[in-house]
């Protein structure tokens, strides 16, 4: 069942997350040595292959969306702070795009559950019948 409209949405999340991982080599947030958008953008690509390949449970799929896309929420605050900290003005141009990766992701994961939450009635709905 890989073929299903939700894995399609979950792949695009995944790829917006590998775009922010392969943008985050040169951010440094909090003036640590610890890679925090390069380790949230691969966190959210693994949860989302999971959450591909666990497509027999639903439940399960929806609770790793949900997952990603509050991970994703985190690294909009945490790539905000770091455009806020940067000298220079606020034009998208002059310091770079990554907010929008983990935007764009949340989008698609919640067009994914919506399509989950589908298949899930869907089920419930045929078993009705039996």
């Amino acid at each position: 069942m890989l073929q299903r409209i939700q894995t399609v949405w979950i792949a695009f999340a995944v790829l917006a997350s590998v775009f922010l991982y392969m943008s985050s080599d040169d951010v440094q947030v909090f003036d640590t040595n610890i890679p925090v958008i390069g380790i949230g953008s691969f966190a959210v690509g693994i949860i989302g292959i999971l959450s591909i390949f666990s497509f027999k449970n639903r439940k399960r799929q929806i609770v790793l969306n949900r997952l990603s896309i509050v991970i994703n929420a985190l690294l909009i605050g945490v790539l905000m702070y770091w455009l806020l900290n940067l000298s220079g003005g606020i034009e998208i141009p002059e310091k770079g795009i990554e907010p929008v990766f983990p935007a764009l992701a949340i989008i698609f994961l919640a067009i994914a559950n919506r399509f989950i939450r589908k298949d899930e009635r869907l089920v419930k709905s045929v078993d009705r019948l039996r």
